[in-house]
């Protein structure tokens, strides 16, 4: 019966969720950097839509915050035991 009184530890801990805001802040800056340059004129074409922000940097910076993303679920920290023998 005092098994089931017994709190569990919480999955993700401040780090957690920390690594995932940091990944979500990255994504929004790359959806950011992805936005723009549409014609202003559907008659003629808009070269700036090849641009090297909208080409590379953007999707390397949303990469990233994906990867922090599962880095962040996946992340376990060490958690300190009080008994030395479990170590």
């Amino acid at each position: 019966m005092s098994s089931d009184n017994k709190k569990s530890p919480p999955i993700f801990r401040r780090i957690n969720y920390i690594i995932m805001i940091i990944g979500i802040l990255f994504l929004f800056v790359g959806y950011i950097l992805l936005s723009g340059g549409a014609a202003e004129d559907p008659e003629h074409f808009n070269p700036e839509i090849f641009n090297t922000r909208r080409i590379v940097v953007a999707p390397i910076v949303m990469l990233i915050g994906l990867i922090l993303g599962i880095v962040a679920i996946m992340y376990r920290p060490k958690i300190k035991s009080d008994n030395p023998t479990e170590e």
